[in-house]
């Protein structure tokens, strides 16, 4: 024995139009669309996927800032940079 609830569900009126339409073109009432619908996504045992978690490999060398650079002061790291400072 099935036993059927019925519920509401709000759907946008351009998704409602759609499915009864391909409803009346299967010849099948829109009941039976939706819950044929729903059963297909269910039966996906996938979840959403997540991105994989990267490791970034981090490469460092010995060294540091060049005496007298203050690298809070973005003008004077730009002109460091481009070379207008030795």
């Amino acid at each position: 024995m099935v036993i059927c609830m019925k519920t509401t569900v709000e759907l946008p009126d351009e998704l409602l139009i759609e499915a009864k339409k391909r409803a009346a073109e299967l010849r099948v009432p829109l009941r039976q669309l939706l819950e044929e619908g729903l059963r297909a996504r269910l039966s996906k045992k996938k979840g959403p996927r997540r991105a994989k978690k990267r490791h970034i490999h981090w490469i460092t060398v010995p060294g540091g800032l060049p005496p007298g650079l203050d690298a809070s002061d973005r003008e004077k790291v730009h002109e460091f940079l481009s070379g207008g400072e030795d």
